[in-house]
């Protein structure tokens, strides 16, 4: 009986065996490798979003601070202009070319109606121009001027001379009388 009980336990395990193969089937391993080929493309599809979303916010960053740097620039170049018609001289010559001329005076009202202060007329005042020093030529000596070879040792002006000279179209001081000092443009 322990042959024929073999066989019989052979038979059924070899008819079990055909029916269930040993190993996972394919049927089995289907639904995995779909799930992870699912996971895979889309993580990769992910990836490929988030980069292109960092790529266009790369892009309008670098924008953004393009126009920044021009509105700065713009913004200096404005301010420069403001400050440069903001200088007294500016507002001076401007206020002149619109016809206007410095106050004289002031006078004020009093709350019960009483002027303090002698009140006086604007009147136009010719404007300052800052006059450059005039440089006038040497002068030219002449035969007339007599002299031996033409020139008259008197007209020719030393290099002192002609530097400490007042300009010309100016009275020079009378001896003895003190001198003012001027400077251009006042």
């Amino acid at each position: 009986m322990t042959g024929t009980a073999g066989q019989q336990a052979k038979g059924r395990a070899g008819r079990l065996a055909r029916l269930m193969p040993s190993g996972p089937s394919t049927a089995a391993r289907t639904p995995f490798v779909l799930l992870v080929v699912l996971l895979l493309a889309g993580g990769l599809i992910s990836l490929l979003l988030l980069n292109s979303a960092l790529n266009e916010g790369s892009f309008k960053l670098s924008r953004l601070e393009r126009e920044t740097t021009e509105l700065t620039d713009e913004q200096q170049a404005l301010q420069h202009d403001v400050d440069s018609y903001s200088e007294p001289d500016a507002l001076e010559r401007r206020a002149r070319q619109l016809g206007m001329v410095p106050g004289g005076s002031p006078a004020f009202l009093d709350p019960d109606g009483t002027v303090r202060g002698v009140p006086e007329r604007a009147t136009a005042e010719p404007s300052p121009t800052p006059t450059a020093p005039e440089t006038s030529p040497a002068p030219e000596t002449s035969p007339e001027a007599g002299g031996e070879d033409g020139a008259d040792p008197s007209a020719t002006p030393s290099p002192t001379a002609s530097a400490t000279a007042p300009p010309t179209g100016t009275a020079s001081p009378a001896p003895g009388a003190p001198s003012t000092p001027t400077s251009p443009g006042r």
